[in-house]
């Protein structure tokens, strides 16, 4: 008998070493983990690796190149892919957990985005604001590993809202300072590369590694993995036999014979068990009483509920209105219907952000307007040698009184221009806009409106595309 023991406890070792031995080489095959153990990157961590060597360290020195605000949101942007690139590097050793979980392993990613867009906003004076904005616009397309089937439309989606704001650099740049021209081209090209790397390695979406452990609930604190597996403990032995006493033996035996017993006699009683039953009249039956289903009915009592507590107020910032170098900043006006710029100069722009139900007077001419997340504001400016652009706003009224050569309309809804007699050959560019309504002078005091279509038909005419507004759109 002991030798059969000894044959049985050594066969089981050997198996026990070979299930090892096929577990190592699966989990090998399968992204390089072993029980969570790293054995080598994956290919896809080592692609990743690819594009942090290349375009984002270019576009890390093109930013140094430049530095100032440029340089920390360029950190920002950097510790942002090293985040990612340790959520990629779990994805390939570990299984998809729960969503919850999921979502836990998302929020250091979340945290970078937002801290790279309120740098934008805390910074929107400074000189190299476009710059910020092409980041910031765009830095979301991290979070295309949460999406599912296209993540890679999504990235592409980002690069294009980056494009509004780079352009705006070449142009102030790209004649005098090529350090901007390659700051452009080196960031653009990050998202162009993850573009191809999601196609690669991701095509419908995030994947993870189908062995392995379930990935933890934190992307930094990994999950106590013991050195080497110990065998589950044996069994405890079977407890002492129950003691009964002579006190609490009796009664507890006694009772519950006595309660079967009661039980088994009333189901013996067969048909008859229902001779107990008390007879109950017409007039005491719910069902054929109105009056007692009135008073049986339960009253539903308004409950007082808890006091509600007062909305936090929202955290208003300082209005500002004061010329910055050669910018004048109009910022976070409510209910402000006086506002003059007089002292301009032609090398000036203007920047109107935030400002709601309030009215801007330019006097003079100068270089440009921007007028950004506002509503409900009226403008009323004399000459623009430059652009007008508006950008984020909604319910918005401009009127012209000398002459302006481009106006810009993008994300807005709600907009009405009031043309002058000198600017109707004012080039007007809208996109992604609604509500667009172009005044047109016909008499001393008269104007006459004209919509901005909104809907297009594009068809093949054999060698090219032609667009044209449908007649819907007006």
């Amino acid at each position: 008998m002991e030798g059969l023991m000894e044959r049985l406890e050594r066969a089981v070792t050997r198996l026990e070493k070979m299930s090892v031995t096929m577990q190592a080489s699966s989990g090998m095959a399968n992204g390089g983990c072993v029980n969570g153990f790293d054995g080598g990157l994956s290919q896809c961590v080592e692609a990743f690796d690819v594009l942090l060597k290349g375009p984002v360290s270019d576009y890390l020195n093109n930013s140094q190149a430049i530095g100032s605000d440029v340089e920390k949101h360029a950190e920002m942007v950097n510790k942002a892919l090293q985040t990612q690139r340790t959520f990629l590097k779990m994805a390939a050793t570990h299984q998809e957990p729960a969503q919850t979980e999921f979502h836990d392993l998302l929020k250091p990613i979340s945290d970078h985005i937002q801290e790279i867009q309120s740098f934008r906003e805390r910074n929107r004076g400074s000189s190299f604001f476009n710059h910020l904005s092409a980041v910031s616009e765009s830095i979301p397309a991290l979070g295309w590993v949460a999406v599912s089937q296209k993540p890679g439309p999504y990235v592409k989606e980002m690069n294009d809202a980056a494009t509004f704001y780079t352009n705006r650099v070449l142009k102030d740049y790209k004649e005098t300072d090529r350090r901007h021209v390659d700051w452009v081209r080196s960031y653009l090209s990050i998202w162009t590369e993850m573009q191809a790397f999601i196609k690669q390695h991701h095509t419908t979406g995030l994947v993870w590694s189908k062995n392995g452990p379930i990935a933890p609930p934190s992307l930094f604190d990994p999950p106590k993995v013991p050195s080497a597996p110990c065998p589950p403990p044996p069994p405890p032995p079977p407890g002492p036999p129950p003691v009964f006493t002579d006190d609490d033996s009796q009664p507890q035996a006694g009772g519950a014979a006595a309660q079967h017993s009661a039980l088994f006699a009333q189901l013996n009683q067969g048909m008859d068990i229902t001779k107990g039953l008390k007879h109950v009249s017409d007039d005491k039956k719910t069902h054929k009483n109105s009056n007692l289903r009135s008073q049986a009915t339960p009253t539903k009592t308004k409950s007082t509920g808890g006091v509600k507590s007062p909305k936090a107020a929202v955290q208003k910032r300082t209005p500002l209105l004061e010329l910055e170098g050669k910018k004048w900043r109009v910022e976070n006006f409510e209910q402000k219907h006086d506002l003059v710029i007089e002292e301009t100069e032609l090398k000036q722009v203007v920047y109107v952000f935030s400002c709601n139900n309030s009215t801007v007077q330019i006097k003079g001419k100068i270089n440009s307007i921007i007028i950004d997340n506002c509503k409900k504001l009226g403008l009323v400016f004399e000459n623009v040698v430059g652009i007008v652009e508006i950008i984020n706003s909604k319910a918005i009224q401009l009127q012209v009184l000398g002459t302006v050569p481009t106006m810009s309309i993008n994300k807005t809804e709600g907009c009405q221009v009031y043309l002058s007699k000198d600017s109707l050959n004012c080039d007007i560019v809208s996109a992604k806009s609604s509500e667009m309504n172009i005044m047109v002078p016909q008499g001393d005091d008269d104007y006459r409106e004209f919509p901005v279509p909104e809907q297009f038909k594009t068809v093949w005419d054999g060698s090219k595309l032609v667009t044209e507004p449908t007649e819907i759109a007006g």
